[in-house]
């Protein structure tokens, strides 16, 4: 059996027309690759969207239907649950433009200037309680661990185990290389220190990061020569087949922002996100009125393109084309804010060859297990605020809640990823706000997510559990009530258990039992001052949260250590404050932050804010429940960004500042 054939089995209609297939792309005026950018395996994936004939335009870019007949190549079929790929060219403009015309107003997107409330200072109050747990009720069961992997074979602190994310700093414990400024170093690791064999400039992109597989360096960064108000996004592909002779291999830019970049193996999977067109809009002004403005406004809504709402792909400096086939972006039914979300597959030796799919909406959180792609977007607001909203409801009760929650919902939709193919597979919505990639996780098929407050629930944030019934993810359980009046400042997830901590005035962390994930249930709840905004896994028995906090000289960074043996009563066993005008960078950036496990060693970055910009590398100990505490001064100003700690196989580490990689003596 053929693999056209065995593709085939997946659909109840019959044996595959393989030879009528082959036939109908035989001539040689016929390129069998009819999206040449857009798929890597042309030949296995024709029997896809064979079985949903009215999916395919007959003609070019703009044609007005389907046809049918050999004119037709089968395709890939990636919408196979509740979202409707456009029929057509025109039909894709046209639900643009008729979505455009409800939000365009006088003074361009959005119909009026936005108000908004401002209570930044809530979130700098430095209040001292005591340290309290709450146990869970009598006669629950085993506690569920806090244990997973969190460290990719490259050496960067990831979300989730054999997902790889780019970094500036990669090695396969012979090679790393190094990104700085827009040039890549490699070196040498084997020998008893580092030694530079070469350094590669990297065209026309800034701020790189990279993927490392086998030989291969993936590199991406903005285009550095896309316009300031269309960002877009580059991915340079090196050959290190002579690690002293780099070699760009491929070179592909699209006009879309990155939004995500993950790596399966030899798998490259980007999400792209391209907003609001910059249409030839007016605001009222002089001689002109509001009515007028809005007037003008529609008609330049009327008049887009579709090359004002698509992005665009240019492989090797070639002419550049549209990313997208108009019947591979879907249409969402759900009110999600306007934009084009693109997922793009590529294997990482041949970066121009690739599978795109797009949804003709903005879902610009992207979340990846080890064989799913989950997107979340949310329903765009009427008005937009600052730091702390305030809700006025009919009957007169007033609510304050975060500015991300504004927009009530959150919409999401799971694809399963098979290479560099994503097919979508099943939607839900969940009331609350998602916060960030990390409030998303898998484990055993179940969606878990972490939602804040938004004018749609009440003043608290929750953990739901989703499970995929045929198209749709169908909430499975939920706990309501965590953190009152307060924002969810990080989330880890383990197999069956949550940590969330949320903030306002003091830092609750917050212990939630999954093991019924069809009953979430509250362990335990501990209250400190301050907040972690990072979570990480120390074993079994530990975890340590990097955030900020009070502290002698004032409110700065710190660091904190939990007991989570019993996740019934998580207590915190010490808090290592830096200072007045500090901060640690992994509460943004978890690259930021290394665990060696075989050392009970932290390594983290903390910056001191002063006449300058100060970075040091707190060397964490543990002992007797307790942080010993050794600080190195490594670098100054924007440098403070680029230090790495990466840990070698053969237990070593290395230090990689803004110039220099060297082993670090712990």
């Amino acid at each position: 059996m053929t693999d056209l054939e065995r593709l085939w089995d997946d659909y109840p209609t019959g044996p595959a027309p393989v030879g009528e297939i082959l036939c109908a792309a035989a001539p040689s005026s016929r390129r069998l690759l009819v999206r040449p950018l857009l798929t890597a395996a042309a030949v296995t994936a024709l029997a896809g969207a064979f079985v949903a004939g009215t999916l395919a335009d007959g003609g070019g870019p703009g044609s007005g239907g389907p046809v049918a007949g050999p004119d037709r190549l089968p395709r890939h079929v990636a919408f196979r649950a509740d979202l409707e790929p456009a029929r057509s060219c025109d039909d894709l403009r046209a639900s643009y433009v008729d979505r455009a015309l409800q939000v365009v107003g006088p003074w361009g997107w959005g119909r009026s200037p936005m108000p908004y409330v401002e209570d930044g200072d809530a979130l700098r109050e430095q209040l001292s309680m005591p340290e309290t747990a709450d146990a869970a009720p009598s006669g629950a069961a085993k506690a569920p661990q806090t244990e997973r992997q969190t460290n990719s074979a490259t050496g960067t602190t990831v979300q989730e185990a054999g997902v790889d994310e780019p970094d500036t700093v990669k090695t396969d414990g012979s090679v790393m290389v190094v990104v700085r400024d827009e040039r890549l170093d490699v070196y040498d690791v084997t020998g008893s220190s580092t030694a530079k064999v070469s350094s590669l400039p990297l065209p026309r992109i800034d701020a790189p990061e990279v993927l490392l597989a086998g030989d291969t360096v993936v590199a991406l960064g903005r285009d550095a020569g896309s316009p300031a108000e269309v960002p877009g996004t580059r991915v340079v592909t090196v050959s290190l087949a002579d690690p002293t002779a780099p070699e760009v291999v491929d070179d592909v830019a699209y006009d879309a922002d990155r939004a995500s970049a993950r790596q399966h193996g030899e798998t490259v999977r980007l999400v792209l996100a391209r907003g609001l067109p910059d249409l030839d809009f007016v605001e009222p002004g002089g001689k002109r009125s509001e009515d007028e403005a809005l007037a003008h406004n529609r008609e330049a809504v009327e008049d887009s393109t579709l090359e004002d709402w698509l992005p665009t792909v240019t492989v090797d400096g070639d002419k550049p084309g549209r990313l997208l086939d108009c019947r591979d972006v879907a249409i969402p039914s759900d009110d999600l804010a306007l934009g084009t979300t693109s997922v793009v597959g590529f294997d990482a030796g041949a970066a121009g060859r690739l599978d795109a799919i797009g949804l003709a909406g903005l879902a610009d959180i992207a979340y990846e297990s080890a064989d799913h792609l989950y997107l979340a977007g949310t329903r765009p607001s009427a008005w937009g605020c600052i730091d702390w909203c305030v809700d006025l409801p009919a009957n007169g009760t007033t609510r304050v809640f975060p500015r991300s929650g504004t927009g009530g919902s959150s919409y999401l939709f799971d694809f399963a990823l098979d290479g560099t193919r994503a097919t979508h597979v099943a939607s839900g919505e969940v009331e609350g706000a998602i916060r960030d990639r990390w409030s998303l996780d898998e484990a055993g098929g179940v969606l878990r997510v972490a939602v804040g407050p938004t004018s749609e629930t009440g003043n608290f944030s929750s953990v739901v559990t989703f499970e995929r019934q045929g198209q749709d993810l169908v909430e499975r359980g939920r706990l309501d009530g965590l953190g009152r009046n307060e924002e969810i400042q990080s989330v880890r997830w383990f197999d069956d258990l949550a940590i969330v901590v949320t903030f306002r005035r003091v830092d609750p962390l917050y212990a939630v039992d999954l093991t019924d994930t069809a009953a979430p249930r509250l362990l335990g709840e501990l209250k400190v001052p301050g907040f972690s905004s990072y979570l990480h896994p120390l074993g079994r028995a530990r975890l340590i949260g990097v955030g900020e906090g009070p502290g002698p000289g004032g409110w700065g960074a710190q660091v904190g250590l939990f007991d989570v043996r019993d996740t019934t009563r998580v207590s915190r066993l010490d808090v290592l404050p830096y200072g007045r005008r500090t901060s640690a960078l992994a509460g943004a950036d978890p690259r930021a932050f290394t665990w060696l496990p075989a050392q009970r060693t932290v390594l983290t970055v903390v910056e001191k804010w002063g006449s300058r910009r100060v970075g040091y590398l707190s060397v964490l100990r543990l002992g007797d429940g307790k942080l010993h505490e050794r600080r190195i001064k490594v670098e100054y100003g924007d440098d403070v960004d680029r230090v790495r700690t990466v840990p070698l196989p053969d237990g070593r580490v290395v230090l990689v500042t803004g110039e220099d990689a060297q082993v670090l003596e712990l």
